[in-house]
């Protein structure tokens, strides 16, 4: 054979192995070809070919394990078994651009589905290859490396120790500061992810001056970078009052506000996750965010949202209102009861509506004013019929009926309490007895619309236990009216005649 003949073969051999990487790669673009390619020995096939004199080939053959490890994890433990890790990892080093991303891409598709599998990244080596990869000059390269960082530190807190301990927080922090938008977006990603576990990580991220390169973000016009940069912020702030005072004052409030109306929804959701992270954790804190408007922004927030996207605003108002008396007021007074009985009355999911009844009950347990505010909007029948309802959660019920106790031991608003004399179940109807029995004594024309409506009337077919808490309180309020009228009610109740038109005219209930 001539020397071109022979040639000739190993050219054949080349676009062989090229049209097969290459038709592999396609055919693992498409969910429905996975399982027919592993049972047919995929992986094995692509393994040597990492190593391909080719670098064409190699690429492509990392592009197709990556896309293969992306669907499931039984697929991304094939590529774990045969042993492809440790050469993707060592091709890290030594390779062209093009094969780092490729490789990164594999790496981040099999750490992304459980805690072991991203393990088993770490313990091939990786995290030094990817921190090298973040030094790289190509932005495209950074932001393979970051995402697949992203990917490993977004499980637990020991691989986020991990990813901190291999010196990847400098790293990101630079690269948040690149012009590429792709980039600041991965970055901002990867630093929420390794915030999120542990004060500790989260203090590790604040001290490499994170927080200001973030916060100079929040008004980029590109919708996904501001997502991840909320995000960051509010993983961040979420740990300690500490870490918290220095997200606000990076003086991102008021500013911040404006995002509450971003047509993007994530951007709307994470901004108030972040606001509800701040104000939990102190009263001078949820000032703040009072004094800049941040509660008026939240409840126009709500109004123009639906589904779980309402959830961290509703819970930010009850963490501004449990602080103080104030606060609670602010919450009030800027109409954000009216607006968390709509969230009550539109949502159909059990955790939202369980967040809201917490709210009420964190703004209506202060005062009788509190509680009054609560009751005029017509919220303690949703609360009773929430706990009392055999499909609501466990989680519902407990919160609705603690939220409902607690603004009753407040509420001296009568006429809130009077439909719960009819409706209440015993435990319920305690608090409600009581509310009377400490108003009545002190209200003369009360107890004349007491009597005039009925209530006086019910209270004394409530069977009671003698010497028990409610018939003390019944006796309490029966002590408000002379003889005359309760021994009346007893015995026109006896007679089933009870006649109100009869009643109005016994002089004692015209000297009441």
């Amino acid at each position: 054979m001539s020397q071109r003949q022979i040639l000739q073969v190993f050219e054949q051999y080349q676009k062989a192995r090229t049209q097969f990487v290459q038709t592999v790669a396609d055919l693992a673009a498409r969910p429905q070809n996975t399982e027919t390619l592993q049972n047919a020995g995929v992986m094995s096939l692509l393994r040597p070919l990492l190593l391909d004199a080719v670098p064409t080939i190699q690429q492509t053959a990392a592009l197709a394990l990556g896309r293969l490890a992306n669907y499931n994890d039984d697929l991304a433990e094939a590529v774990v078994k045969g042993d492809i890790l440790p050469q993707l990892v060592y091709s890290l080093a030594e390779q062209n651009r093009f094969y780092k991303k490729a490789a990164a891409f594999v790496l981040r598709a099999v750490a992304k589905h459980s805690p072991e599998l991203a393990q088993a990244v770490v313990d091939c080596g990786a995290l030094d290859a990817l921190v090298i990869s973040l030094e790289e000059f190509d932005p495209g390269v950074k932001e393979a490396a970051a995402w697949a960082i992203s990917y490993i530190a977004r499980h637990n807190a020991q691989l986020s120790q991990a990813v901190v301990d291999a010196g990847v927080v400098p790293l990101l922090v630079l690269c948040i500061q690149e012009p590429e938008i792709a980039l600041k977006r991965v970055a901002a990603s990867a630093l929420s992810d390794i915030a999120k576990h542990s004060p500790e990580l989260a203090q590790t991220v604040v001290d490499t001056g994170a927080i200001a390169h973030l916060a100079q973000m929040i008004l980029n016009p590109d919708a996904k970078l501001k997502r991840q940069v909320f995000s960051a912020l509010s993983q961040i702030a979420k740990h300690s009052v500490d870490v918290a005072e220095m997200v606000v004052e990076a003086e991102i409030f008021p500013a911040a506000l404006v995002c509450l109306k971003d047509p993007d929804e994530y951007v709307r959701k994470n901004v108030a996750t972040l606001i509800r992270e701040i104000t939990k954790h102190n009263p001078e804190l949820s000032q703040i965010i009072v004094n800049v408007g941040g509660v008026a922004a939240v409840i126009d927030y709500l109004g123009d949202s639906k589904g779980n996207v309402r959830l961290p605003g509703i819970m930010m108002l009850g963490y501004v209102a449990t602080h103080s008396e104030n606060l609670a007021m602010a919450v009030i007074v800027s109409k954000g009861v009216p607006q968390l009985a709509i969230c009550l009355e539109e949502e159909q999911e059990d955790h939202i509506k369980a967040a809201t009844a917490w709210a009420f009950g964190q703004i209506g347990r202060h005062t009788p004013e509190h509680a009054k505010a609560v009751a005029v909007a017509n919220v303690f029948p949703k609360l009773l019929n929430l706990y009392l309802d055999t499909e609501s959660s466990e989680d519902l019920q407990v919160k609705a009926k603690k939220a409902l106790k607690s603004i009753l031991q407040k509420c001296t608003y009568l006429p809130a309490l009077e439909p719960l004399l009819y409706e209440a179940p015993s435990n319920i109807l305690k608090h409600v007895i009581c509310q009377f029995s400490k108003v009545l004594p002190h209200d003369s024309k009360a107890r004349r619309l007491f009597v005039t409506s009925g209530g006086l009337k019910k209270v004394q077919e409530i069977k009671a236990e003698p010497g028990s808490a409610i018939q003390e309180y019944i006796n309490a309020i029966n002590n408000c009216y002379p003889e005359e009228i309760v021994r009346f009610l007893h015995i026109y109740m006896n007679n089933n005649q009870y006649n109100i038109n009869i009643f109005l005219n016994q002089s004692a209930f015209i000297m009441l």
